[in-house]
Order: structure tokens, then sequence, then C-alpha cells
């Protein structure tokens, strides 16, 4: 087995901080989900963590301003440079006179550009492909990466692997931030299989004809986490537990043959290793999204009180369930797709979001996202593999994809469901 790039033994040495100072961060899509959650860290934190910079899309100003004044930040970047004058009236309203204000970035690179800047761990909390140029940015230039953006590793993983040393990327997501932690349980060459658990989602038990009729309404209504539309939505496909394969696969460098996935609907045991002697190793805690977060921006020192353990006062129940393929094709789909290599993991997760975004417009039935996903791969054929991938190549071929998938959920949208069951 090869080194990976998640190694659990830190080896990466990033420039040291100063001593008794605290760490540097520069956290990516700070507005979001992951970004408010590591926020709400570091200020219960101030002698561990610094942020020296924000991102964010540039939806949401008076949120940036905000953090941006509660962190006292050096540079605050958008995406949207048409965002600009909002985030400098809401920058107005946050600072009072005399207060120095951060420096704004503007534009599709502001991103990029940040995760180049000094600090010593960048959190790339971005979502979708978009996270690629600032995860490649980070990496070469020596930051650990604390990252919670698995799309720029599922679609660029030649490019990632390429310049990532080994313990540079410290997974944020809970099932590969649990599989982290497992490893440091045995050596590598006694790794049997890594056991990835998904919730279930809301659909677990049923069978693809029953998932034909499910509504947008439903398909939101997750029984255990809280997160975007399209991540719920990809939790309730299951392609995003195809997607944390794919991930596990290139993290870990662990076959695909032997990484497993378990359903369990309590989602307190967010991941487990299973070593050559037959023991397995589990990561558990309730789910909360703080404990991975803040072990990716502490590590290898872990940051106290980051979220509630279990309580062992009260009763639990903890249930395991083999996954229903038939059902949830995605995971198989995704491990052929990960196979594949090269550009196919880009067409699949590009298409899956354009279907995503048809079923939230009511223009796609739900069994049609992952069926339409299926048919843009195969049209896909041999993609650009190993060493000859370029960032141009992973763009073109998203493209292509994102144009062809919406040509198929229009058809579909055309198609009554139940054909499609």
């Amino acid at each position: 087995m090869t080194d990976s790039l998640a190694h659990p033994h830190l080896r990466f040495e990033p420039a040291p901080s100063e001593p008794g100072t605290p760490r540097t961060l520069v956290i990516l899509g700070s507005t979001g989900s992951i970004g408010t959650q590591a926020i709400d860290i570091v200020l219960r934190h101030p002698d561990r963590f610094r942020v020296t910079a924000l991102s964010a899309a540039g939806g949401q100003v008076e949120l940036l301003a905000r953090q941006a004044h509660q962190l006292r930040v050096r540079t605050v970047a958008v995406a949207r440079p048409e965002a600009v004058p909002a985030l400098r009236e809401a920058l107005t309203a946050q600072y009072g006179a005399g207060e120095p204000r951060p420096e704004i970035l503007a534009g599709p690179d502001a991103a990029t550009e940040l995760a180049a800047s000094p600090c010593h761990t960048v959190l790339n909390g971005i979502t979708g492909s978009i996270g690629l140029a600032p995860t490649l940015a980070a990496l070469k230039a020596g930051r650990v990466l604390a990252l919670a953006n698995k799309e720029s590793l599922i679609v660029g993983g030649p490019l990632v692997k390429a310049v990532a040393a080994p313990g540079q990327i410290i997974p944020v997501d809970s099932e590969h931030s649990a599989l982290f932690q497992a490893l440091t349980g045995g050596a590598r060459a006694e790794v049997r299989k890594l056991v990835v658990t998904a919730s279930g989602g809301p659909f677990r038990g049923r069978t693809k004809r029953e998932l034909a009729g499910v509504t947008r309404e439903q398909a939101l209504a997750h029984p255990t986490w809280s997160m975007g539309p399209v991540v719920t939505i990809n939790s309730a496909t299951l392609v995003n537990k195809g997607l944390e394969v794919i991930e596990a696969h290139l993290l870990f460098d662990v076959p695909f043959d032997r990484i497993e996935v378990v359903v369990h609907p309590q989602s307190y045991i967010h991941s487990m290793v299973e070593f050559t002697d037959g023991s397995t190793l589990a990561q558990a805690s309730p789910p909360d999204m703080r404990m991975p977060i803040a072990l990716g921006l502490g590590w290898p020192q872990r940051v106290p009180a980051a979220a509630p353990g279990v309580d062992w006062t009260k009763a639990h129940t903890w249930e395991f369930f083999p996954l229903d393929e038939a059902a949830f094709p995605s995971v198989p789909l995704a491990c052929h797709v990960g196979t594949l290599g090269g550009t196919a993991p880009a067409v699949f997760n590009a298409a899956n979001e354009e279907c995503v975004a048809a079923f939230l417009a009511d223009g796609l039935p739900f069994t049609g996202i992952v069926d339409t996903v299926a048919e843009v791969v195969a049209e896909h054929g041999t993609p650009a593999r190993g060493t000859s991938l370029t960032v141009a190549d992973v763009l073109e071929a998203e493209t292509w994809a994102r144009a062809r998938a919406r040509e198929l959920a229009a058809r579909a949208a055309r198609t009554p469901s139940e054909a499609r069951a």
C-alpha cells in the first residue's frame, strides 16, 4: 500500500508558528455550513486560532461582514464582483470610525489567491468543483489543507495527488475524519477494509419503484443532518456516499473492492477500519460537524469541547444494514467511475449537480437523477487518464457533462416517472 494523501501520522511539516501564538487560518466558504461552524470553534478558542482571511460566494454579504469584524481579518474575498458594493456597505455598518477595514478581493480567482496567502492551515469549505483551484493553490503553497470540499479531490484526483505531500491533507468530512482517526490503530499493511457508514437518508428501506414518486420536500427532509439542498439531495440518492467512496480511495490508497458502505441510521458511528486480525476500530460521536472540523483545524492536537460527546448515561441502539444497491445504484456507479479515473469522476459529479438542480426545479423525477447521471457517464466513454490529466481536461469534461445532463434531464422530465422505475 502506497503512502496516502491523508496519512494518519502527520509527516508533512508546515512552517512552524511562533511559540505560544495562535495557529493562523484561512477559511474558504465562510458563510456556508462548514465555514460558520468553523468560525464558532475559532471564536470559542481565540488562544488557539486566528483567522487571517475569509472567502465566500457573495450572496450573504451581511454575514460575511459580521464574520470579518468578529475575527478582525486582513482580507475578505467574494467570487461575484457585483457583490462588492453591497459588501463595502455591509462592512461600513459593522466597523466603527477609525477601525481598520479588511482588504477586499473579488472575482472567480479570489479564493484561489487567498488559499496561497501566508497562513498555517487553509480550510476549504467551498461547495462544488470550483474548489479545485483553491485546493491546488493551498497545497502548492505548502499549507496544511483541512479539506471539506470533496469535489476538488474527486474531479482532480491525479492533479491533487501530484502536489500533495503525505499528511498535508486533513479530511474534514465526518466519514473520512473517522477513517483518518481509526487508521492510527494499526500499520498500513494491516488494513483489510474501510467501512464507510451512511445514514441511508430519508428513504432507507424503499424499493426503486417506491422511490419514483418522491417529492422535493420529502427528499429535503434528512433525518439526522442539517445540510444545504444539494448535499441533502445527494444524501437522499446516496450519490454523496458514492463520492465519499471515491474520496476514501484517493485519500487512503485503498482499492475500491476493499471499501464497503454500510447503512447506519443513527449516524453515531462515522466510519470504521477493519484490520487483518479481524479487529474493527470505529469512531463514534453525535452527528455534529464541529468535531471533524476542529480536528482538521487543530491536528495533530485535539480541540477541547469542540462538540458534545456520546451521553453514556442514556440507552442507545445503533443499527447497521447492508446497502440496497438495486434501490440506490449511485454507490456502485461511483465505484465504476472511480475505477475509470481520469475525467470520469468530473463527469459524474457535474452531471449529478445538473440533475439535482433539475429535480429541485420539479423537472426530473427522483429516480431520474442517478439514471440520467449513469447515461451521461456511459456516453462519456474513455476518459483522459493518469498523469496526462490537466485542469483544462477537467473543465472541458465538466462543461460537456453539464450540457448533456441538461439535455437528458429535459427529455426525462417528459417521461412518466413510473416508466423509469
